[in-house]
């Protein structure tokens, strides 16, 4: 009897112990040790595969978006013209082809006589306004909205004795986040030119006999803002 109790005692114990085992909590995963300061932590391959494909790729700029029309772009200028009514015959002519943006432009012929700074003509009377307003703002006190001929919404910002004097000038404007110009004064006539930018597949060929105008020549889109 003595060792039949035993044995039911040890079967009892042992069913127990693994009942514990089964029903037990798993144990807490165990605390990274503490590394000594500027250490880095040992990485696995697979985690740093996986930290690389969480990252989210960088967001395109603005300036990349700038870069990316003016690659798409091509800007040439057509004329020249004798007088406004021709360059504006020319401008309706070639506004039906294809979406554009153009603006007139007088150059003066002759020897030169001085040098002037200004904002190129803006699209609208109101921009030129408002460009004015801000040189102004921006502490410039010589400005005028010219409303009037090949040169209309444009903003004078002085006229100079000589090319040194305008360039510094056009160079402190630009440091204040003006796109000014400078370009000497003549005593000649007027020649008149349209300047436009297209898309990168337009027909220049085809514009310029469009518009009638002797010559075209290339721009520098970075000038026709």
């Amino acid at each position: 009897m003595l060792i039949r109790a035993l044995i039911v005692l040890l079967l009892a114990f042992n069913l127990g112990v693994a009942g514990w085992w089964l029903l037990r909590a798993p144990p807490a995963p165990a605390e990274p040790a503490a590394l000594p300061a500027g250490v880095p932590r040992l990485q696995l391959v697979r985690e740093a595969s996986d930290t690389s494909a969480g990252a989210s790729a960088p967001a395109p700029t603005a300036a990349g978006a700038a870069e990316r029309v003016a690659a798409a772009s091509q800007c040439l200028s057509l004329g020249p013209f004798e007088t406004t009514a021709d360059m504006e015959r020319a401008r309706a002519a070639l506004q039906p082809i294809a979406p554009m943006q153009m603006r007139g432009r007088q150059v003066q012929t002759g020897p030169i006589s001085g040098w002037r700074v200004y904002l190129p003509p803006l699209p609208d009377l109101a921009a030129a306004q408002d460009a004015a307003a801000r040189v102004a703002e921006a502490g410039f006190t010589d400005y005028f909205v010219m409303r009037q001929g090949a040169d209309a919404n444009a903003v004078a910002l002085g006229r100079y004795a000589n090319e040194a004097a305008a360039r510094a000038h056009a160079a402190a404007l630009a440091e204040a986040g003006f796109a000014a110009a400078a370009e000497p004064i003549r005593s000649g006539p007027v020649a008149l030119w349209l300047d436009l930018r297209a898309g990168a597949g337009f027909d220049l060929a085809r514009a310029q006999a469009i518009s009638g105008a002797p010559r075209r020549e290339t721009l520098d889109c970075a000038g026709l803002q």
